[in-house]
């Protein structure tokens, strides 16, 4: 989630042609929710397009979209037995994480929230890239976990093509949000084919140690994807949550409880006690660890009813379990050696860190009532989404991290970014000098 932004790289046909065969190939790779999802009958094999929708949104995203999570396998799976849910791969992957709903309606009112990788694409197309030979996109199952086989394989695949239609040259990977979780995976389980493939790595807005207060609540509440009058259109916010519930890639942006934060992220709930007949109120705090007693409470009754059947779906332990494990995946990672890092972060937006429900004059009984609460949140500096604090700490020997002023995803349609990326591609004159591999720190 700045058309026409061109560099002068080119000036005439043969010139254009020139630029195209200098350039290493680059693959976009999306984060949670910024890939278009289709619900693919296994019969007829047509497909309906379920995830992002503006018409019919919350009505086929509840026939087809939501899942249950399978412990025998590690994936989640759709509760319509008839269908599966696949990622289209038109235009070379980059369709999918073009714009998310390319319907009339969304072009016509040019509904900004859904114009993902859109304006970048148009960016890099300017300077010179060739969808299919130097551009591709890697849109997957964002339901699942960062280190399933599936995504991995997925992942392997477009390397393996943007590298042979590029005439064997090495792969810039650009990544967004939790998209950088998954090549993180990819590095750690698979270093010999990163190493292989990849020429230079730029992530963006990647929470590399969880992101608090959007993700606790996330599980608690759910998620609004888009705010203003196009909500009403939407997903609503209680059927994303029975969606998240059942994602092991949620869990798996848990804040890390092993991280040492500059102040450990909390949950508070005001709870009303009764002891016969008198009753309290207090401030009850749940850190990292302790939200998982909150989050089993919370969840203890939570169910959905899908085709005449009501589903348990409580606080799923099998998930976090998983999602513990790619943790364990993510600490072991380590760049190979040559390959530079980037990382451009958000800063200057507030951003959900604690939070917070009932209140001292509203309390809440049961823990269950929390799930039809809304939050309050204590800020930090980051883009909305993911603390500046959690996107900086990489763990990589970076050659640069910029913060930028903009949000989780107008951070991908930022000029200041398209300038960081031109440069560090080198599809910018600015960009002609060679940056030193000492580590170093900027704000803009």
């Amino acid at each position: 989630m700045l058309r026409d932004y061109f560099c002068c790289c080119k000036s005439s046909l043969t010139d254009a042609d020139d630029a195209i065969s200098d350039c290493d190939p680059v693959l976009l790779v999306s984060g949670i929710a910024g890939s278009i999802l289709n619900s693919k009958k296994k019969k007829s094999g047509s497909e309906t397009r379920v995830w992002v929708r503006i018409l019919l949104a919350n009505l086929e995203f509840k026939n087809k979209l939501w899942s249950m999570y399978n412990p025998e396998t590690g994936y989640t799976e759709t509760l319509d037995d008839s269908t599966e849910v696949v990622v289209p791969q038109d235009d070379y992957g980059l369709y999918a994480i073009d714009i998310l709903d390319p319907s009339l309606f969304v072009k016509l009112l040019h509904l900004t929230d859904l114009y993902h990788f859109h304006d970048m694409i148009d960016m890099l197309v300017g300077c010179g890239y060739k969808k299919g030979t130097t551009l591709f996109g890697y849109g997957y199952d964002f339901r699942q976990s960062n280190r399933i086989g599936q995504l991995m394989d997925g992942l392997k695949e477009k390397l393996e093509t943007a590298h042979k239609a590029s005439g064997g040259r090495k792969v810039t990977v650009i990544s967004h949000s939790m998209g950088g979780l998954l090549v993180s995976c990819f590095i750690s389980l698979h270093n010999d084919i990163f190493a292989k493939y990849v020429n230079k790595w730029i992530t963006i807005a990647t929470p590399f140690q969880g992101a608090p207060g959007c993700i606790n609540d996330s599980l608690l509440t759910g998620l609004q994807f888009v705010e203003g009058f196009e909500s009403f259109f939407f997903v609503s916010r209680w059927s994303m949550h029975q969606l998240l519930i059942e994602c092991p890639s949620i869990y798996e942006m848990l804040p890390n409880p092993s991280f040492n934060w500059k102040k450990q992220p909390v949950i508070q709930v005001w709870r009303k006690h009764s002891n016969g007949e008198e009753t309290s109120v207090e401030l009850e705090s749940y850190h990292s660890n302790g939200c998982i007693s909150l989050f089993e409470a919370a969840l203890k009754n939570n169910e959905l009813d899908y085709d005449g059947e009501t589903i348990a779906l409580p606080f799923n332990f099998e998930i976090l379990k998983w999602a513990k494990g790619t943790r364990e995946v993510l600490e072991q990672t380590q760049l190979p050696q040559g390959i530079p890092f980037y990382n451009i972060y958000g800063i200057s937006v507030d951003t959900p860190f604690d939070v917070r429900y009932g209140s001292e004059s509203s309390p809440i009984g049961d823990p269950s009532e929390i799930c039809h609460t809304l939050p309050e949140y204590s800020y930090v500096d980051g883009d909305g989404t993911v603390p500046s604090e959690s996107a900086q700490a990489d763990s990589f020997d970076a050659v640069e991290r910029v913060g930028v002023c903009a949000g989780h995803r107008a951070l991908l349609r930022d000029e200041k970014v398209f300038e960081l990326i031109k440069n560090w591609l080198g599809v910018s004159p600015v960009a002609k000098a060679k940056h030193s591999h000492a580590s170093k720190v900027m704000a803009i």
